[in-house]
């Protein structure tokens, strides 16, 4: 069994280092081995200065092209496809529901109505992104609130419930926003944003988000007992001395601030919160203290793979959703084919 997993993991991460590698190479513009050394080169800092003008242009070109261009994406895509994984496995565990995703407690919606609005009265990308981080979170507070006031009872029936009534109110927002947006300039923007993209990812923005999804996922792999005693039900975790509400609300919303800051930056990309926690469970079982850091492997490697297929395989570049919809349905179809079986 210690084999096993240890075989899983080392082939994981090795899979992972070398679709990073090889997602540098994939593109509308060729990049040769030899050109990616030079630029590698040229970025360390230790390029030769007799190269001639002509030989100097073509390496920065390259240099701009794989570390401006290439390289947010590939970040982007890696801690994308991690976060959404570990926020939808964090879900699943919370509400004792494998059909659960990110988007149950509104934050998909509250993403998209705020992204929107800053589409129609501002074209800033980063007005774009700071409003649907702010709207993510207004969403699902809104959801928990709904919750904290009737939910006297049943509590996660009432957080699911509350999920529903926000995600309905933001949607119906949307469609608002949407009617009213200018058709030649503002929906377009939206109705691309909402298939999800990392065509608009930059270094400043990966930059800014990456630290902040490491450090939510590193606390939810240290609350992760936590998170399995949750997972048997309110009235055992309760029984065995785990303060069932603060944790689960801080569990929340680190798995919230999780899918906010990935809708932030590409959109919305589905079906990879609902689908990956499945195959990493199937792997390493269900005990989130592993499955949680797999479920980010895993994931990191699903959209880095989607993207490079998006930008590498098309004449056009396709949106994120649309390809991760389209892959996530009959891989959900065999899952669910499997657990037919057993």
């Amino acid at each position: 069994m210690y084999l096993r997993g240890l075989w899983l993991w080392s082939m994981a991460v090795l899979i992972l280092i070398l679709s990073i590698v090889a997602a540098f190479f994939v593109g509308h513009y060729p990049v040769s081995y030899a050109e990616f050394k030079e630029a590698l080169v040229y970025w360390l800092g230790i390029a030769k200065s007799a190269q001639g003008e002509e030989a100097t242009r073509r390496i920065i070109e390259t240099y701009t092209i794989l570390y401006e261009i290439r390289f947010p994406r590939i970040i982007a895509a890696v801690c994308i496809g991690a976060s959404l994984s570990v926020s939808g496995a964090v879900f699943q565990g919370i509400f004792v529901n494998p059909l659960v995703s990110p988007s149950i407690l509104g934050v998909l919606s509250g993403a998209s109505f705020g992204a929107a609005l800053g589409m129609v009265f501002h074209q800033s990308t980063p007005i774009v992104q700071l409003s649907a981080f702010i709207f993510a979170f207004i969403a699902v507070f809104f959801a928990l609130g709904i919750a904290k006031l009737y939910g006297k009872g049943n509590a996660i029936l009432m957080l699911v419930l509350g999920g529903v009534i926000s995600s309905s109110l933001f949607s119906a927002l949307l469609s608002i926003l949407k009617y009213i947006a200018d058709p030649y300039n503002a929906l377009p923007s939206i109705v691309y944003w909402l298939m999800g993209s990392l065509s608009s990812v930059s270094l400043h923005g990966v930059y800014a988000a990456a630290p902040l999804m490491f450090l939510s996922m590193v606390l939810l792999v240290i609350f992760s007992k936590h998170l399995n005693l949750l997972s048997l039900g309110e009235d055992e975790a309760k029984a065995l001395g785990v303060e069932v509400e603060k944790i689960r609300l801080f569990i929340i919303v680190l798995a919230t601030l999780l899918s906010a800051l990935s809708v932030m930056l590409a959109g919305v990309i589905g079906w990879i919160g609902l689908v990956i926690p499945h195959i990493a469970r199937f792997l390493v079982g269900p005990n989130h203290s592993v499955l949680l850091p797999f479920s980010a492997l895993v994931g990191g490697i699903f959209l880095l793979l989607v993207d490079s297929l998006s930008r590498g395989f098309f004449t056009m570049e396709v949106p994120l959703g649309i390809l991760t919809s389209l892959i996530g349905i009959p891989m959900f179809i065999l899952i669910l084919r499997h657990s037919a079986k057993e």
